[in-house]
C-alpha cells in the first residue's frame, strides 16, 4: 500500500514536470534542468521566473579582465529566486555599487497550457556601457500576456567590460570586447538551455536600447555570434560604439592618469572601488556616454564595421531599427552646455569628431533658432545618422528591415532618448506618469510582439508597416496618430568616421 502511494506521488510529480511542454520542459514547475544543473525559480504573477542564473564563470581572480568562460556544473539544485549582482558601476553620491561577479541572466517563462515552442526575446540593457542591469526591465511585459520567453542579462561594464589591454598582456588581447563576449556567452547559454524553458531556438530575437542597442549591433561584427540569433531590435543605437584601438588606449590613459599609474598592467590588480571611482571622474557624467564600448582589436572586431557587413552578408537575419524624434534633449538637459555647443563641450562628447558636429550646428543656425539647431544637429550626430547608415548597408545586402521613429511626447516637442521604453514594456494596470498615451503603448507593444513572433510587425493603426529599402525608405512614425511615411532624404555626413568618438589628437 505504501509503495502504491509512492508510485502515485511519483506519477503525479512526473505529470507536473512533463505536462506543459513535454519532456524535458517543466514550465508549470519551478525547477528546470539545465546543462549545468537544476535551477529553482519562483512563481511570480503570470510567469515562472528564474532570477540570477549564472551563465558564465565569475570573471574574478585569474579570470579578471579575461574573456568569459563556461560555468562549471553544480550538484545541488541552485536557488534562482533573487536577482544576481549588477556589474560594478558608479552609484549615487559617488558610491560604487555592484560586483565584478556579475554574469547572471533572468528567464521569464509564460505559465500556459500548450506544447508549442515559444519565441524568445533577449533584452540587453542600456546605460552608456557604464551602468545598468538586466533586472531593471520587467520581463513580465512580454512573458505574461504575449507568450514570449523573456531573458534579461547582465554584462561587464566600463573598465571591466571594454578596456583594451592587449598591449599589456597577450592573454588579454580581447579584453576591450569583454562586454560583447559576455553577450555572446549568454546567447550560447540560451542556445544550449532555452529549450528546457520552452523556448524555440529558431526564434531568438536580441533587443537593446541605447548602449544595449549599440552592443547588440556588434554581434553582427564577430564570427563568434554566428547562429546564435535570428532577429535584432536596435532602439537608438548601432555600430557607432566601436572604437579604434588608438581611441581605446587614449581613454585608458585618462584612467591611468587619474589613478597615477604609468603602465597599463598596473590596472590589473587595483581594487574595484578605485577603478570605478577613476572611471566616473574620467567620464564626468553624461559626456562620457561614448567613452566605453567594443574595440577594433583585430581579433573579435576587425576594421570598418560597415565594410565588414558588406563583405560578410547574412540575408536571413531580420531587423527592426529606429530612433526617437529628439534624442538629444535628454543629454542637453544633463549637460546644459549643449544648448550652446562650442568646440570645448563638443570635444568632451565627440573627441576629434567635434568639428563635424560644430560645423553642422553653425550651418543650422542660419535657418533655425539656436535651441532647435542644437537638438536637431546633436540628434543627427548622436543617433539618427548612425542608425540610417546601418540600415543602408543592411538594405543593400537585402536583409528584411523595418524602420521606425518614435515622436510622441506629452509636451508635443518630440520624444527624447529612451522615452519609447515605457511604451514597449508597459504592463496593463500599472501606473504611468501624466500624459502617458495608453493607446499608443498597446499599438507599439503589439507591433514589437508581432516582430518577435513572426519577423513582421504587421499593421499599425490600420496601415501596413512596409520594409525599408534603399529605393523606398519606409518608416513607421509613432505619435498620437501613427502612420507610415516615406523619407525623401536622410542626413549623412560622409566625412564623419564610423565611430562617434575618435581621440587621435594630442589631449
Amino acid at each position: 500500500m505504501k509503495l502504491g502511494i509512492n508510485k502515485s506521488i511519483f506519477s503525479a510529480g512526473l505529470f507536473l514536470l512533463l505536462g506543459v511542454f513535454g519532456n524535458p520542459i517543466f514550465a508549470q514547475s519551478t525547477v528546470v534542468k539545465t546543462a549545468e544543473g537544476y535551477v529553482r525559480g519562483i512563481k511570480e504573477e503570470q510567469a515562472i521566473v528564474f532570477k540570477g542564473v549564472p551563465y558564465a564563470q565569475p570573471p574574478i581572480g585569474a579570470l579578471r579582465f579575461k574573456a568569459p568562460q563556461p560555468h562549471a556544473k553544480w550538484k545541488d539544485t541552485l536557488s534562482c529566486e533573487e536577482f544576481g549582482n549588477a556589474a560594478s558601476q558608479g552609484g549615487e553620491g559617488g558610491k560604487v555599487r555592484g560586483s565584478e561577479d556579475c554574469l547572471f541572466l533572468n528567464v521569464y517563462i509564460p505559465v500556459i497550457d500548450t506544447k508549442a515552442k515559444l519565441p524568445v526575446v533577449v533584452w540587453v540593457h542600456g546605460g552608456g556601457m557604464t551602468g545598468g542591469t538586466g533586472s531593471t526591465m520587467n520581463g513580465h511585459a512580454f512573458a505574461d500576456r504575449d507568450s514570449v520567453v523573456t531573458v534579461t542579462i547582465n554584462y561587464r561594464l566600463g573598465i571591466f567590460g571594454f578596456t583594451y589591454l592587449g598591449d599589456a598582456d597577450a592573454g588579454l588581447r580581447t579584453s576591450g570586447n569583454n562586454g560583447l563576449l559576455d553577450l555572446v556567452m549568454a546567447l550560447k547559454w540560451i542556445k544550449k538551455n532555452i529549450k528546457s524553458f520552452g523556448g524555440d531556438l529558431s526564434k531568438v530575437t536580441v533587443m537593446g536600447e541605447s548602449a544595449g542597442a549599440k552592443l547588440t549591433s556588434t554581434l553582427l561584427l564577430t564570427p563568434a555570434a554566428k547562429g546564435l540569433f535570428s532577429q535584432l531590435v536596435l532602439e537608438s543605437g548601432g555600430v557607432q560604439c566601436v572604437r579604434d584601438s588608438v581611441t581605446a588606449k587614449a581613454i585608458r590613459q585618462r584612467i591611468m592618469d587619474e589613478l597615477h599609474v604609468t603602465k597599463a598592467a598596473d590596472l590589473l590588480n587595483l581594487p574595484t572601488d578605485q577603478l570605478i571611482t577613476a572611471q566616473a571622474k574620467v567620464c564626468n557624467g553624461a559626456q562620457g556616454t561614448n567613452y566605453f564600448g567594443p574595440v577594433d582589436d583585430g581579433v573579435i572586431i576587425s576594421g570598418n564595421p560597415y565594410q565588414y557587413l558588406a563583405r560578410n552578408k547574412n540575408k536571413k537575419i531580420k531587423f527592426l531599427i529606429g530612433t526617437n524624434k529628439q534624442e538629444a534633449r535628454l543629454f542637453m538637459n544633463m549637460d546644459k552646455r549643449l544648448y550652446k555647443p562650442d568646440s570645448s563641450v563638443l570635444s568632451a562628447w565627440f573627441g576629434d569628431n567635434y568639428k563635424y558636429v560644430l560645423g553642422g550646428y553653425q550651418a543650422a543656425l542660419k535657418t533655425i533658432d539656436p535651441d532647435s539647431a542644437a537638438v536637431s544637429v546633436l540628434t543627427e550626430y548622436m543617433y539618427k545618422m548612425h542608425s540610417y547608415r546601418l540600415s543602408e548597408v543592411l538594405a543593400e545586402v537585402s536583409n528584411p528591415l523595418y524602420m521606425y521613429r518614435f515622436d510622441y511626447s506629452k509636451d508635443g516637442k518630440g520624444a527624447s532618448h529612451g522615452e519609447e521604453l515605457a511604451y514597449l514594456w508597459s504592463v496593463p494596470g500599472s501606473k504611468h506618469a501624466e500624459g502617458f498615451n495608453a493607446a499608443l503603448s498597446v499599438q507599439m507593444h503589439a507591433a514589437w510582439v508581432n516582430f518577435i513572433k513572426r519577423g513582421d510587425p504587421g499593421k499599425v493603426n490600420g496601415a501596413d508597416w512596409l520594409d525599408c529599402t534603399n529605393k523606398v525608405k519606409n518608416v513607421m512614425v509613432f505619435d498620437n496618430t501613427s502612420a507610415p511615411v516615406v523619407l525623401q532624404q536622410i542626413f549623412n555626413d560622409r566625412d564623419h568616421p564610423y565611430g562617434s568618438l575618435v581621440l587621435h589628437s594630442a589631449n
